[in-house]
């Protein structure tokens, strides 16, 4: 696809406000590559408007999918007449629409292939290839997001969208922070009163998911994406499958060794997998096993590079749901764009994005959290109230490569749903516990609850790529314990999580 004269146009602007807005001789930038508009446009297309119907459902039940004998094993192009029919009637829930659209079946290796050489063009540019300091640089490169990390002078930097003409956007390479951890001394009285697991684990129905159902998260990788992971924590021990290492251009540490970097990782990983030597039950998923991956340094935080880089390694090694306790604040209504194009990939690959709204209150969000297709959650407290700190707002895409423009401006409301993120009990490193608060507690709740979906339902992973994601946030978001306003809040979402009802309700459509 020819980038069009009002995309150079903005590419210049953006490089404008890049170089007025920073400082030094040099910008670390993420320069992003055209994307294929074949069957990528009518994913999006699907997608987009079964959001946008979404967001104007009275209850979260009319989200989940009425037609699990359709979706359920069906390849593009085996549907019949009637069955098109049937899903194109149901407008709200995301997988019908997908389905309905019938998007061609595309394989990771192919998205990789398609990644690389969309990339090409701009590593074999004399801009890529200037020195950004004594030495060449090695810039690092993401398949999934079809962008590259590159340091350039402003002069550089200035003559980019002349020299390649399939650049189709450029942004900061944002520094993040790790989002702040202060351990909660006095608990609630219903946290206390939970004795056997921690009451987060309790209140979305983990327990009796399996007791019910005879499923804790077997055979399910999570990738989670964060300051690293205490592999030797007692709760932890045996059930981290993979690791990796990331700096700040995105590009792989050689020789690292499992490390938590500051504490967060270690506790959100015990909210997800962790098992119950302290007397509790700290993970919603015990069963399952985690890839992580450390994007985010404790004391000097992280870049947009080495998350991109982590979700390339976490799509790699076979993750079958991402979970990102992390983001930086967006004061902006536009959301950035630098993860659009890898959450959608991982979407296509069939793996949900999970990731945190932000903790800076009501009417503030964070990316990625804020992306229009990333599974944003949302936090609660032991009554069910949200958490004061919770973010969560209207976002408008004003200018997007991937919307068609008839359908700009599009406004988008966050989160997708909430669960418990308040006074949470889980894993620290050193074999010790601790309890925090925040989204980024929350969000490991929702990415356990995926795992106990997946483990607990015969036929979910069967289900077509291109359709398993939205299937199963479709489960998640219709089963709800519906909070607040009717419909989609900025401060539930939905409703709180329930992973006992999304079980029950899949395994009823014949998942």
């Amino acid at each position: 696809m020819e980038r069009s004269e009002k995309g150079t146009k903005r590419l210049h602007e953006q490089v404008e406000r890049i170089i007025d807005e920073g400082s030094g001789e040099r910008r670390s930038v993420i320069v992003r590559m055209v994307e294929p508009q074949d069957d990528l446009t009518v994913l999006v297309g699907t997608a987009t408007d079964a959001i946008r119907a979404r967001s104007l459902s009275r209850t979260a039940r009319e989200i989940l999918p009425s037609h699990a004998d359709v979706v359920r094993g069906k390849k593009p192009g085996k549907l019949s007449t009637r069955e098109k029919r049937a899903l194109a009637d149901d407008q709200v829930s995301s997988v019908a629409q997908v389905a309905a659209a019938e998007v061609p079946t595309v394989t990771k290796r192919h998205l990789m292939s398609a990644g690389h050489k969309a990339l090409a063009p701009l590593l074999s540019s004399d801009v890529a290839k200037a020195p950004a300091t004594q030495a060449p640089q090695d810039p690092g490169a993401f398949w999934s997001s079809r962008s590259a990390v590159l340091e350039l002078r402003k002069e550089d930097l200035a003559r980019l969208p002349d020299e390649v003409d399939t650049v189709i956007d450029i942004a900061p390479n944002r520094a993040l922070r790790v989002p702040p951890t202060v351990e909660v001394k006095t608990l609630p009285s219903r946290a206390l009163d939970n004795k056997a697991s921690a009451w987060g684990i309790y209140r979305i129905g983990a327990m009796s998911a399996w007791g019910a159902y005879g499923a804790r998260g077997k055979g399910v990788v999570v990738a989670v994406l964060d300051t690293g992971v205490d592999a030797e924590h007692p709760d932890l021990k045996g059930k981290i499958a993979a690791w990796a290492e990331f700096d700040a251009n995105g590009k792989e540490v050689a020789s690292s060794k499992p490390r938590d970097s500051d504490q967060h990782g270690t506790h959100v990983t015990g909210t997800i997998v962790g098992g119950n030597t302290s007397g509790k039950w700290i993970g919603v998923a015990p069963e399952a096993k985690v890839a992580a991956a450390l994007v985010l340094d404790g004391k000097k935080g992280g870049t947009d590079a080495q998350v991109l880089a982590g979700i390339d390694w976490a799509l790699e090694r076979g993750a079958h749901v991402i979970s990102m306790s992390l983001g930086g604040l967006t004061l902006e209504a536009q959301a950035p764009s630098a993860y659009t194009a890898a959450i959608l990939t991982a979407l296509r690959s069939g793996v949900p994005v999970v990731a945190a709204i932000g903790n800076e209150g009501l009417q503030t969000s964070g990316s990625p959290g804020n992306d229009l297709f990333a599974f944003a959650i949302g936090a609660t407290d032991p009554e069910d109230r949200p958490a004061g700190f919770s973010g969560g707002r209207t976002q408008v895409l004003f200018q997007s490569s991937f919307i068609s423009e008839e359908f700009l401006p599009l406004p988008y409301m966050k989160p997708e749903v909430s669960a418990p993120g308040v006074a949470v009990e889980s894993s620290v490193p050193g074999g010790t516990w601790a309890a925090f608060s925040g989204t980024s507690m929350a969000t490991p709740h929702a990415s356990g609850a995926i795992a106990l979906l997946l483990s607990a339902t015969s036929n979910l992973k069967a289900v077509e790529a291109e359709q398993r994601a939205f299937l199963i946030q479709d489960f998640l978001i219709g089963s709800v314990e519906e909070l607040g306003e009717s419909g989609q809040d900025h401060r539930f979402g939905f409703g709180r999580i329930d992973v006992l009802r999304s079980i029950g309700f899949a395994r009823d459509g014949g998942f």
